[in-house]
């Protein structure tokens, strides 16, 4: 077969069958179908076969099934429309439209999961998991990225363990002004089963039914839309810990929760979490750390 026959089935089908096609001419040309120089017919009838021993695609075969679930608007439960207070009205000229007006949310929260800087790991109490010198040039490098953001930061929360409160005290040194709160409720725990499972950690039902609780009191706490009289778009920091993040990216996407146990989180990596007033929830970024020099790049 001529080159210029060649070229020409090759430009006329795309992808593995193109190749299969180039192949199975280059093939027939030298008989490796049995026979020298067949007449055009059979030649034909060769590739009419090898085109159809291809797997046909269509884009039905290739995209998911849709699950069928349903974006939850009042996953919050602060939707306007699905709020009422029980009271009678006083007038009945009373317009119930502008009370519903009046309840809803306008501004945007801006959530920035913070995970905490690299720790002494050997340490037997809390008080002993103190920040490696790494993790603290890794906790200057996040509060260096965070003040470059240059945003107007509300509010600095962090859990009340020693790794957390460490970085969150460095990170503070480049947001003056913003206030530090501490919080037990964002403490480092299992909160749910992961699925698939792994070997490696097993903490027992009592724990994840412990942890999973305070966990998801602290998600009820913090990841929610705008309160009604909140005006303008917020920034909000929380340092805390890997599985928090993830469980919360979990619930606020709402993905199933347990799969927070698939994502990984280098330390003092940046999550953020942006909560429109319609309660629509976007995920910005998943643990950057792409300010931090490679070899200072930890996930202990």
């Amino acid at each position: 077969m001529s080159y210029r026959k060649t070229l020409k089935l090759i430009c006329g089908f795309a992808g593995g069958s193109a190749v299969l096609v180039f192949a199975a001419a280059a093939a027939d040309s030298r008989g490796y179908f049995g026979e020298q120089g067949g007449d055009g017919a059979s030649r034909w009838s060769r590739f009419t076969a090898l085109q159809a021993a291809q797997p046909a695609w269509t884009p039905a075969s290739h995209t998911p099934a849709p699950t069928g679930h349903a974006w939850d608007f009042n996953w919050d439960k602060r939707d306007p429309s699905a709020l009422s207070n029980g009271k009678k009205k006083e007038t009945a000229t009373e317009d119930p439209s502008s009370e519903q007006n009046s309840s809803k949310p306008k501004a945007t929260r801006n959530i920035l999961l913070i995970r905490h800087s690299q720790y002494n790991l050997s340490g037997n109490t809390d008080r002993e998991k103190i920040l490696t010198p790494l993790g603290r040039e890794q906790a200057e490098f996040t509060g260096q990225r965070l003040a470059a953001l240059g945003l107007k930061y509300d509010v600095l929360i962090h859990s009340s363990m020693t790794r957390a409160t460490e970085t969150a005290h460095i990170i503070s040194k480049y947001l003056p002004g913003v206030e530090l709160m501490s919080c037990d409720l964002l403490r480092e725990g299992a909160p749910i089963e992961p699925v698939p499972p792994v070997t490696h950690w097993k903490p027992d039902a009592v724990q994840y039914h412990e942890d999973g609780a305070r966990i998801e009191a602290a998600f009820r706490r913090y990841i929610h839309r705008a309160d009604p009289k909140q005006k303008e778009d917020s920034y909000e920091i929380i340092v805390c810990h890997a599985n928090v993040i993830r469980y919360f990216v979990c619930r606020a996407l709402q993905f199933p929760p347990e799969g927070w146990l698939r994502m990984g989180l280098n330390n003092g990596s940046i999550t953020w979490l942006t909560i429109r007033p319609s309660g629509r929830v976007a995920l910005r970024t998943l643990g950057d750390a792409g300010f931090m020099p490679p070899d200072k790049l930890t996930r202990t």
